[in-house]
């Protein structure tokens, strides 16, 4: 079955970067005042008047027409703490899915994709 759906990413960004921060001011973070202060300068450059800045500016929107896109998807957005060097596994990184994914306890409330 083809899947096609569209998914706006800024919807997304805008429902979980409250849910992020909020996470990290109240979880015991050994990197709680370094992530806090880097997406304070995140936002320094911004017309807009803005706390903290989670995201990069820029998207687009694509259509999802099979489990295997989706888990291509998932699984770039899993690693992308792992290439930026700030983990040595997706898992290790504590706002990620891929915690849910392996089993792991998680503070975010996942809707697993029946994909794999």
């Amino acid at each position: 079955m083809v899947l096609y759906y569209l998914i706006s990413l800024e919807i997304l960004k805008n429902l979980h970067q409250k849910k992020i921060i909020q996470t990290i001011i109240d979880e015991p973070e050994s990197r709680r005042e370094w992530m806090l202060e880097y997406f304070q300068k995140s936002c320094e450059h911004l017309k807009k008047n803005q706390t903290y800045k989670v995201w990069q500016n820029g998207y687009h929107a694509e259509h999802i027409y099979s489990n295997k896109f989706i888990k291509q998807k998932i699984d770039y957005i899993h690693n992308n703490p792992v290439k930026n060097k700030t983990v040595s596994s997706a898992e290790d990184y504590y706002f990620s899915s891929a915690r849910n994914y392996s089993g792991l306890e998680n503070d975010l409330d996942v809707v697993f994709l029946d994909l794999f």
